[in-house]
C-alpha cells in the first residue's frame, strides 16, 4: 500500500525550492529599492523589478516542474519500450538510396 505522504527526502527538497523562491521574491523587492536608492530612473527600476518578477517566475515553474517529475516512479506513466531490432528494408523500385550503384546508368545504344 503506497501512502500519499510526502517521504522526507522529498519534503527537504520542496523546503530548499520555497527558500530559494523567497530569496528570489526579496532580490526582486530589495534590488529596485537600492536602484533609486543610488538614483537611477524610476522608469528603469520598473523594468529591472518588471524582469526580474518575470524571471523568478518562470524559474519557479521549471523548479517545480523538475520537482514533480523528480518525484515519479522510474518509468512514470509510460511503459518503456521494446528494443529496436533492425531497420525497415525496401525491396523493389527505389529501395536504394544513395551511396554506390553496380552497374551504369547510362542507356545503351
Amino acid at each position: 500500500m503506497s501512502s500519499s505522504r510526502p517521504t522526507t527526502e522529498t519534503r527537504a527538497g520542496d523546503d530548499r525550492t520555497t527558500e530559494l523562491i523567497r530569496w528570489a521574491a526579496f532580490s526582486c523587492v530589495l534590488v529596485p529599492v537600492v536602484l533609486l536608492w543610488y538614483g537611477t530612473s524610476l522608469a528603469g527600476t520598473a523594468g529591472t523589478a518588471v524582469g526580474l518578477a518575470a524571471v523568478t517566475a518562470v524559474c519557479r515553474l521549471l523548479l517545480r516542474r523538475s520537482e514533480r517529475c523528480a518525484a515519479r516512479p522510474p518509468g512514470g506513466a509510460h511503459p518503456p519500450r521494446a528494443p529496436h531490432r533492425g531497420g525497415r528494408r525496401r525491396t523493389g523500385t527505389g529501395s536504394r538510396r544513395g551511396g554506390r550503384h553496380s552497374g551504369g546508368s547510362t542507356p545503351v545504344g
